[in-house]
């Protein structure tokens, strides 16, 4: 495989949040800028504003409208990028949330985790919020997915745990079997059980959609993986934030990575959010300024 990386800021606006988009491009957030930005297949970038420069856009997906939605972890709003650059957002009820992790539903509609408050929150296309309070206090809600069995399924970073909601908002959380897992990046698997990562163990783990867990001891136990998606080749991909690496990962648990220091490991590259498109190839936000390509 071929890495290579695009500048898409300086340093300091931070790519964080990364989807691909139904237009065929790769999209991301800015956190510490306010913006989003699109990197087209020519490698150009398109910056657009938010008119908020401290609103912490994060977590980005590819919605059921067509559009981009994003959190705004640091104003406690959804957000919503059409493909054409046309932006908009909406409160939240709950004051300081800190929403944090986003996705598409089987409903048509966005659901979303708040980090601070304890909920997770749903979201229709029209801008129509509903919440559901967590029956655990100080859980930190982080990333969701859906699920092959047409629930959001989401991690528990403080809790070390793996909730599962019904679009009907019946919770249900499974404790994980390490101490101090802290997981982060959830995603729906090829094999129709749902896969995540261990920030706090450096692991990656599968929970069946029955609640069985497996988890997987990565070679480097320090690398903090932090996202995590699937890939068309049937792979698990993540990233590994404190190792400057991207990781991936078969069903069957056979591991492989790929350095993202690019001969200087002198230099914290910070990977975050990662996305997969359709041809393969690996799009991962670097908070130093950069999206890094992974191409077959």
């Amino acid at each position: 495989m071929t890495m290579e990386r695009v500048v898409v800021s300086d340093g300091v606006a931070g790519p964080y949040g990364v989807a691909a988009g139904a237009d065929g491009d790769v999209w991301f957030t800015l956190v510490h800028a306010g913006e989003i930005g699109r990197l087209a297949a020519d490698c150009s970038v398109t910056r657009f504003g938010l008119g908020a420069p401290d609103c912490g856009p994060s977590v980005i997906t590819a919605g059921p409208d067509g559009a981009l939605w994003f959190t705004r972890m640091r104003d406690h709003r959804i957000g919503r990028i059409t493909v054409d650059g046309e932006t908009r957002s909406f409160a939240l009820p709950t004051e300081a949330c800190g929403p944090y992790g986003i996705a598409a539903g089987p409903d048509g509609a966005l659901w979303f985790t708040e980090l601070n408050a304890d909920r997770i929150g749903r979201i229709t296309v029209d801008g129509e919020v509903t919440e559901y309070p967590l029956p655990a206090a100080g859980a930190f809600p982080s990333m969701i997915t859906a699920g092959s069995d047409g629930a959001l399924w989401f991690a528990l970073n403080q809790a070390d745990a793996i909730g599962r909601i019904t679009v009907d908002g019946e919770i249900t959380l499974h404790p994980l079997p390490t101490g101090g897992a802290a997981p982060v990046g959830i995603t729906a698997g090829p094999d129709g059980a749902l896969w995540f990562v261990e920030i706090g163990a450096g692991q990656v783990g599968r929970i069946t959609v029955d609640g069985e867990v497996t988890e997987y001891p990565l070679p480097d136990r320090d690398a903090r993986p932090h996202a995590v998606t699937t890939g068309p080749d049937g792979r698990l991909w993540f990233t590994e934030w404190a190792a400057g690496r991207i990781g991936s990962l078969t069903p069957d648990g056979v591991y492989t990575g790929y350095e993202l220091d690019g001969g200087e490991p002198d230099v914290a590259t910070e990977p975050h959010g990662i996305a997969v498109t359709p041809d393969g190839t690996v799009h991962v936000a670097l908070e130093l300024g950069a999206i890094a390509r992974l191409t077959p």
